[in-house]
C-alpha cells in the first residue's frame, strides 16, 4: 500500500482554486485547507464561505482550525464536524508572530498543561470525523520534551499528528529534521506525517520510504501542481504525464480563481501563486517583478505570453523525473 501524499495548509494558497488544479493533474490522498480562524468562523462572516469550500474532492478535505480561545475552538471544531470532509486539523505550529502573540499556534506548544485539556475538549466535539494537530518541534530541539508532548496528545484522543520539524524560530532557515519525525513515530502508536523541505516529486517518494505514515508538501506542490501524480509515476502506480504546459496550466489556475475565489480576493492570491510557480522560470525574478505590477487575469496572461513567445524554451518542462535512486544522505 503507497503511503499517503497530503497537500499542507498555506494561508492565501490551499484554497479550493489550487486543490482544483492539483486534482486536475491526478490529485493527492488529503488536501488541509487553509488556516480557519475559530472566532471568525463562529462570527459567519460572509467570506468564511469560501474558507468552508470543501471542493473538489469533500472527503479528502481536512479543515484546519487556529485560535487561542479553548470554548471558542470547541464550537468551530463542533460546526466543522457537521459538515462532509475527511477530518478536522489543529494547528499548533503557526509560528507568525502575530499568531503566536495571541496565544494560538505554536504557543499552544510551550504551554502543555493547557494544550492538553484543549485537545481533551476538542476531541469531544469532533466525533464524526478524525482530528489530527499539526505541530512543529517546539522552541528548540529537545526531542524528549517534543515525544513527550505528543504522547500527551495521543493520550487526548489525536488521531494523527503532522511534524514540521523546525523550531518555531527558525522558518526556513535550516533544514527540517526527518530523523525528529521518525523518532516521533517510534514512540507513538498514531499515524505520524512528515513536512518539511520537500523540494521535488523524488523527494516527495524518497520520504515516503522513510518509515513515516504519511508525507505533506506546500511550497512544492504551489510550484508544481502536478507533484504528487508525478511521483505516483516515480512509484509506478500511474502513467507518466505528458509534458507540461506552464502557461496553459497557470490560465487554468486563474479561471478557478476567478470561478471559486471572491473578486477581492483574487490579486493578492494569484500574486502568492506566482512567487512560487514562477520557480519554474529561468527568469523568475523578473518576470515576478512583471506580474506584480497586473492585477487582472488578462494582465498576468500577457505578461506570461510575452515571456514564452521570447523564451519558448521555458515554456514546456518534461513531466518524467529522474528516477528516486538516490541516498538518504542527500535528504538529512
Amino acid at each position: 500500500m503507497s503511503v499517503p501524499f497530503f497537500l499542507a495548509p498555506m494561508a492565501a494558497l490551499s484554497h479550493r482554486a489550487l486543490r482544483e488544479l492539483i486534482d486536475e493533474f491526478g490529485g493527492c490522498d488529503e488536501y488541509f485547507s487553509e488556516m480557519l480562524s475559530a472566532p471568525s468562523l463562529l462570527a459567519a462572516n460572509p467570506l468564511e464561505a469560501y474558507y468552508l469550500d470543501n471542493g473538489p474532492v469533500p472527503e479528502k478535505l481536512v479543515y484546519q482550525l487556529v485560535g487561542a480561545d479553548r470554548e471558542i475552538l470547541a464550537k468551530a471544531a463542533a460546526l466543522l464536524d457537521e459538515r462532509d470532509c475527511r477530518g478536522i486539523d489543529l494547528n499548533m505550529g503557526c509560528s507568525a508572530p502575530e499568531i503566536v502573540r495571541i496565544g494560538a499556534g505554536v504557543w499552544w506548544m510551550d504551554h502543555p498543561d493547557e494544550a492538553f485539556a484543549l485537545v481533551g475538549q476538542l476531541r469531544s466535539a469532533v466525533r464524526r470525523h478524525r482530528f489530527s494537530v499539526k505541530l512543529r518541534l517546539g522552541s528548540d530541539d529537545n526531542l524528549d520534551r517534543l515525544i513527550t508532548f505528543c504522547r500527551g496528545l495521543e493520550r487526548e484522543g489525536v488521531d494523527l499528528i503532522t511534524l514540521h520539524p523546525r523550531t518555531s524560530k527558525e522558518k526556513l532557515k535550516r533544514r527540517a529534521r526527518w530523523t525528529a519525525v521518525e523518532e516521533v513515530k517510534k514512540a507513538l502508536s498514531i499515524p505520524v506525517a512528515g513536512n518539511g523541505d520537500i523540494e521535488d516529486a523524488a523527494q516527495l517518494v524518497h520520504r515516503a520510504r522513510c518509515g513515516c505514515d504519511a508525507v505533506m508538501a506546500g511550497r512544492a506542490a504551489v510550484k508544481s501542481p502536478w507533484i504528487f501524480a508525478q511521483a505516483r509515476a516515480l512509484e509506478g502506480l500511474r502513467e507518466p504525464l505528458e509534458d507540461i504546459d506552464l502557461l496553459a496550466v497557470a490560465d487554468r489556475f486563474l479561471e478557478l480563481l476567478e470561478k471559486h475565489q471572491p473578486g477581492e480576493y483574487f490579486e493578492s492570491r494569484a500574486k502568492k501563486f506566482f512567487l512560487y510557480f514562477c520557480e519554474n522560470l529561468t527568469w523568475t525574478h523578473h518576470v515576478r517583478t512583471l506580474l506584480g505590477r497586473e492585477s487582472e487575469r488578462q494582465g498576468i496572461v500577457r505578461v506570461l505570453e510575452d515571456y514564452f513567445a521570447q523564451n519558448d524554451q521555458d515554456r514546456y518542462i518534461p513531466a518524467i523525473v529522474k528516477s528516486a535512486g538516490f541516498t538518504p544522505a542527500d535528504f538529512t
